[in-house]
Parts: structure tokens; C-alpha cells; sequence
């Protein structure tokens, strides 16, 4: 299978750089792959895992903002968090959602409850992935 370069960048550090066969991304409308010679395309980044495949086994990591950017010539993932799931704690995760659920609480207008309910419900979601995927096989 062909490969490509696929860099993600988080604030502290690059992440990951190198050469793989196709990156898994949680997008904004909806999860999607990148392989090698993808046409140019954008998006934003919604809470949840980002798969990266290339020789051995595949690397997973929880991903949180930022935006995904892919042309013929690879793909670069800009993300304001990016951990490994083996490094990210349970506690971690739920303590995310914890505060998310208060700043839904203490929303004070119905368009910023309504924003901040869609990312609680978008960390819940990255947590059912990460939950299943740990009960699934490697």
C-alpha cells in the first residue's frame, strides 16, 4: 500500500511525523480516512480518536480542536490536545466531562448551552470509542 507523510502537531510538541498508509480522523461532520494522493481537503477536529496506520500495529490517540488539513502531498493534523490512549487516564477523560457538564450548567444564553452541550456530548462519545476500543482485540 502506498504511504505518505502525515505530521500532528499539538501545541507542546510534534506528536507523530512520518511516513503511513492511511490516517483515521475524527472530523467535525463525521470520522474520516486519509490515504496516499488524497485530493485537498479541510476540516475541523471534534473529540475523539485519530488512528494512525503504517507498518506494525496501528497508533491511536485521543485528539481534541484543531483542524486536519490533506492535499496530494500528505496530510498535517493540528490539534490543541493529542495523547496516546495508553497514556490517557480514565480519570483524565472523566474529569473532562465533569467540567464540561458545568459549563453547560452555567451556561448563560441558549446558544452557548446549546455549543457547550454539543462538545459534552462530543467528549462522551471519544470516551464510548476509547472504552470500546480497549475491549476490543490489538
Amino acid at each position: 500500500m502506498a504511504t505518505f507523510p502525515f505530521e500532528l502537531v499539538s501545541p507542546e510538541r510534534l506528536v507523530y511525523s512520518g511516513a503511513v498508509t492511511e490516517v483515521i480522523v475524527p472530523g467535525a461532520e463525521g470520522e474520516f480516512g486519509i490515504l496516499a494522493g488524497h485530493a485537498p481537503f479541510v476540516s475541523t477536529l471534534k473529540p475523539g480518536v485519530l488512528t494512525i496506520k503504517g507498518d506494525g500495529a496501528a497508533r491511536k490517540l485521543f485528539v481534541r480542536g484543531g483542524f486536519a488539513e490533506a492535499n496530494p502531498q500528505g496530510l498535517t493534523v493540528l490539534a490543541e490536545t493529542a495523547i496516546p490512549l495508553a497514556e490517557l487516564p480514565a480519570e483524565k477523560l472523566a474529569q473532562m466531562i465533569r467540567n464540561a457538564q458545568e459549563d453547560v450548567e452555567d451556561a448563560g444564553d441558549e446558544a452557548t448551552r446549546a455549543s457547550r452541550q454539543q462538545f459534552l456530548e462530543q467528549l462522551k462519545s471519544a470516551a464510548a470509542a476509547i472504552e470500546a476500543d480497549s475491549r476490543s482485540p490489538h
